[in-house]
């Protein structure tokens, strides 16, 4: 799904250095330092980083993406409550794209 929304092979490989690979725009690399500050246990955004995203989006799309970091957030946490763990189908890879 990523892949056919423009993420390339290079950022999946990449992701935990989003802060310093030159494979994310700085629109990407804000919009992940929103999803690491908002997966912290407590949640700790601050006021700085929301203000850079008030620049970037509208309140309808803050909306939407705070939502979406939210949703995956919970579902993270609701498998691990089951036990339900990763199957590592992409360890140290990335998913391979299905022929269309």
């Amino acid at each position: 799904m990523g892949r056919a929304s423009g993420i390339t092979t290079a950022q999946i490989a990449n992701l935990s250095n989003y802060r310093t690979d030159f494979n994310f725009s700085e629109l990407e690399r804000l919009v992940l330092e929103y999803a690491d500050s908002m997966t912290r246990t407590p949640v700790e955004v601050s006021d700085a980083l929301f203000a850079r995203l008030r620049e970037n989006f509208t309140e309808a799309g803050l909306v939407e993406l705070t939502s979406a970091i939210a949703w995956e957030n919970y579902r993270a946490r609701f498998d691990h409550a089951f036990g339900i763990e990763a199957e590592n189908f992409t360890d140290g890879a990335v998913c391979a794209l299905p022929v269309r």
